[in-house]
């Protein structure tokens, strides 16, 4: 029997035009595990798909071919897909470097091609596979049921099993389990971990010995963010009077619940006098309860380090891991920090309190954005809020970027001329505006090469409105919506994207110091000594 048999040539069709198209460019420049893995699932997409077409066709009882015409089709599918394979992997290496020429990196001169195609064939037959035995096990539903109910009532029922099964991974609540599942893990295999770093002897400090928060319950990243502010001397050519700032910091083992831990934090800001500083940052951090030292750093400059910024951790997990699977998490710990620190600091005589910001990177900004309802704090708002990479599932993103002003770019959009929402790039974009920026501010800080931000699950259907018309700076001119594909692809760049600084989903400092600048406004900095204060940020971040 001949192999080509085995496979619908239909499916191989399209699916060869899948493989080759998942080899294009999108946001990020992709190794060849990466790119070998995204081919195949392109492979095995393309094939399902036009497999699926066929059994419409027959279902349909349209003519189809029989005998030596058949055979004579199947090998010229297979020819087909040995030649466009192999013209799109002789491309691979070029358009993967020229994504990398945009973002200022070096060419990457190795042969891809031969590698690509041995993880991505293995991968569509593994696939392939796994999905006959998939359908064999479905099909046993009714073959048991069908002794005890009517065959139809039988088959209805495989069906209805098979959606359920799909329904509960699709909407989360096995993912959901899952995450949680192992984010405790995490929590507990933190809390044995001794501190790599020595516990901090200033009393101002959190995690010291009169903090209320124990050093070892903060987490490895909330002992990084405590103990690494700028000294002084960092910071001498530019002030004279710079103070070291308030950094507050509850982990995930400080207290046993979303109260508590807030309520920790806001005794320690207490303890700490924060809210006498000229600026106090609420910031929500990224799924692992990281805080991105270059954003902090550049407010803390621009005012002189009279800043406090607290924080309390939700999650150990990766912001992308926990952003495609559930959508809510972490809300309930920003909305819980935000209602205790806004309460304490609403009730503040208005003259004797600092100004508050809100900020957040990636996952960070979805659930800084949840934390508060624009209805609770409309009779005495916070000062404004700083989101810098913000996912697509982000409301007032959404919001502002699909009402965007007529003309404006998705990936840089203007929002009812800016009046309380300004988007800002590399290239600045927050003082490009005839009308003055209102008492409460949101700034958005986005790249257009940023797929966290880009990403959006109707991809996989229809073209996105950043891919029409003018194209940023970063991202490339070979950029083309494919159905299906371009959904992997830029799956694949949010989930595993590496791109220098400045580029993708790592901002940097000079672009912090920017958004910083234009949305509080702080005093005291001329054209000069604010040129160097972003030189310096941009060959530090």
């Amino acid at each position: 029997m001949t192999p080509l048999k085995q496979y619908n040539t239909t499916g191989l069709l399209l699916g060869t035009l899948f493989f080759a198209a998942s080899l294009t460019p999108t946001l990020l420049p992709r190794g060849e595990l990466v790119q070998g893995i995204i081919t195949g699932l392109s492979l095995s997409a393309g094939y399902l798909l036009g497999f699926a077409l066929h059994r419409l066709w027959l279902w349909l009882e349209l003519p189809v071919l029989s005998g030596r015409s058949r055979l004579v089709s199947q090998w010229v599918a297979a020819g087909l897909f040995g030649l466009i394979a192999i013209s799109f992997l002789w491309q691979a290496t070029e358009w993967q470097n020229q994504v990398r020429s945009l973002m200022g990196m070096e060419e990457d001169a190795r042969i891809r091609s031969l590698w690509i195609g041995l993880i991505a064939i293995p991968l569509f037959l593994l696939l392939k596979t796994a999905s006959y035995w998939l359908r064999r096990a479905f099909m046993l539903i009714p073959h048991w049921s069908l002794r005890l109910v009517p065959r139809r009532i039988s088959y209805l029922g495989g069906i209805l099993v098979a959606f359920i099964l799909f329904w509960l991974v699709i909407d989360g609540i096995v993912f959901a389990y899952l995450l949680r599942t192992v984010d405790r893990s995490y929590q507990q295999v933190d809390a044995l971990i001794e501190p790599t770093t020595e516990q901090p002897t200033d009393p101002s400090l959190t995690g010291s010995a009169e903090s209320l928060l124990a050093w070892d319950s903060l987490g490895r990243q909330g002992r990084r963010f405590v103990i690494n502010g700028l000294e002084a001397e960092a910071l001498a050519p530019f002030s004279d009077q710079y103070q070291a700032p308030v950094r507050v910091y509850a982990g995930l083992n400080s207290a046993a619940t979303h109260a508590e831990r807030a309520q920790l934090a806001l005794q320690e800001l207490l303890r700490v006098d924060a809210f006498e500083r000229s600026v106090l940052a609420l910031i929500t951090p990224t799924g692992t309860g990281w805080i991105d030292p270059a954003a902090m750093h550049t407010l803390e400059a621009l005012f002189h380090g009279d800043v406090a910024s607290v924080a309390v951790q939700y999650s150990y997990l990766s912001s992308p891991l926990a952003l495609m699977t559930e959508s809510e998490y972490g809300a309930e710990q920003a909305r819980a920090t935000f209602e205790v620190i806004y309460g304490h600091w609403r009730s503040l005589p208005v003259t004797e309190r600092p100004a508050l910001y809100l900020h957040g990177l990636s996952l960070g900004a979805l659930n800084s954005d949840r934390s508060f309802d624009l209805f609770d704090i409309i009779d005495d708002p916070f000062h404004g809020a700083l989101w810098s990479g913000p996912p697509f599932r982000t409301d007032t993103w959404r919001t502002a970027t699909h009402r965007r002003d007529r003309g404006s770019p998705a990936w840089l959009p203007r929002f009812r001329a800016g009046q309380v929402i300004r988007f800002g790039n590399q290239d600045g974009g927050w003082d490009d505006f005839e009308q003055p920026w209102g008492s409460f501010r949101i700034g958005i800080l986005q790249y257009a090469s940023d797929p966290i931000t880009l990403f959006d699950p109707s991809v996989l259907y229809r073209e996105p409105d950043w891919m029409q018309g003018e194209r940023a700076f970063d991202v490339s001119p070979e950029l083309r919506w494919i159905p299906v594909v371009t959904f992997l692809q830029l799956g694949a760049d949010m989930a595993t994207g590496a791109s220098p600084r400045g580029y993708g989903h790592d901002y940097s400092g000079a672009d912090y110091l920017d958004a910083w600048y234009a949305l509080t406004e702080p005093e005291g900095w001329t054209d000069e000594s604010y040129a160097a204060l972003r030189a310096y940020f941009a060959e530090r971040y």
